[in-house]
Order: C-alpha cells, then sequence, then structure tokens
C-alpha cells in the first residue's frame, strides 16, 4: 500500500520521548483490502534492520516485543481492521511504547513496551487474515527518540543568574512589609 506511516505533523506534547512515540492512526488505509475479521499489526525495527524483518506467515510467528533486542524488531498493537476504517471513531494518535507492564518476564502476549535505545525505528502495519499477510504499508522515515543531557553539559553558572531577581523579590516583599505596617499603624 503507498501508506507512510508519520508522526503527527501538529504539536502535541509527549509527541516523542525517550521511550516512546505518537504516530498518526491510519484511517481509511486497509478499505477494501480487508474482510472483518482481519487485523492489523505495527511492525517496529530498528532503522538499520528493516530491510531485514520478514512478514510472519501467522500469529503463532509474530516477533515479540521481548525479542527485540536480538531480533532488532517486534510487531505490536494487534487491532480489528475495523477500528481504522473511515468511519471508524478513534484517538488520531497511536502511542509506540506505551505500555510499561511489557517487561514483566511471564507476559506472552504482543507487547507495546517502552523502546529500550533512542533508535532510530521505523515502523509499518501490516494486514494479516487467518492465512497471514494480506496487504502492508510502506516504511516510515527513521524516528529517532529524545535523549536527557548528560550531567557535564549542564551549565553550573546558569543558577548564579537567578541569585539577582532573589535579591530584587526579597527587597521588594521587604518593602511591600514595610508599607503594610504603615498603612495599619495609620488607621489604627
Amino acid at each position: 500500500l503507498p501508506y507512510v506511516p508519520r508522526l503527527p505533523p501538529t504539536a502535541l506534547l509527549g509527541k516523542v520521548t525517550a521511550t516512546t512515540f505518537a504516530l498518526e492512526r491510519p484511517c481509511c488505509v486497509f478499505d477494501g483490502h480487508a474482510d472483518p475479521s482481519d487485523t492489523v499489526w505495527l511492525a517496529v525495527a530498528f532503522a538499520n534492520a528493516s530491510a531485514a524483518f520478514r512478514n510472519p506467515l501467522s500469529r503463532a510467528d509474530v516477533p515479540r516485543y521481548q525479542q527485540l533486542p536480538t531480533a532488532r524488531s517486534y510487531m505490536t498493537l494487534e487491532t480489528a481492521v475495523a477500528a481504522y476504517s473511515c468511519s471508524a471513531p478513534g484517538p488520531p494518535v497511536l502511542r509506540v511504547g506505551g505500555d510499561t507492564a511489557c517487561r514483566d518476564p511471564g507476559r506472552q502476549d504482543p507487547c507495546n513496551g517502552p523502546l529500550p535505545s533512542p533508535g532510530p525505528y521505523r515502523v509499518k502495519f501490516l494486514l494479516m487474515g487467518c492465512r497471514g499477510p494480506k496487504a502492508e504499508t510502506r516504511w516510515s522515515e527513521p524516528i529517532l527518540l529524545r535523549t536527557a543531557a548528560s550531567p557535564s553539559s549542564i551549565d553550573p553558572a546558569s543558577p548564579r543568574r537567578g541569585s539577582a531577581v532573589v535579591v530584587i523579590a526579597s527587597i521588594l516583599a521587604s518593602l511591600g512589609a514595610v508599607l503594610a505596617s504603615a498603612v495599619l499603624g495609620a488607621l489604627g
């Protein structure tokens, strides 16, 4: 399918974080290609591993989140195809990496766990029927997650610049207290 998954173009709080990112929901993409019993999966891969990704032949072959460090890819967000139809209500975005319970060792179902590194990652949607893959979108452009600043890169002098503000605020507060005392003394 010619559709290319992408981040929402609008400003969105938490669009990209250190472990997650938001994707536009693929509305109307699978209409005409799917049966009501089909499901749509999101394949997530490290950008340098997306070319090596092979579509699974059945649900049993779907690469799991726990395999990401070694397999370099996994599939998640299994959704009934009807949720992405043109008329389906729903949130305008999907959150990739938002399920922190995925790190539980006993969890076996397809999981949408936090992404372990800044990436970059690439994603695609895969339409699967009971006999295997039926259609797929193109891979997204590489998505790089945010990284925290190194403590050594923080300027230690910046807090000193705020000391002048503290002095001015203290003087103004003192003057306010003196003025309030004078008003109360005049009234009393």
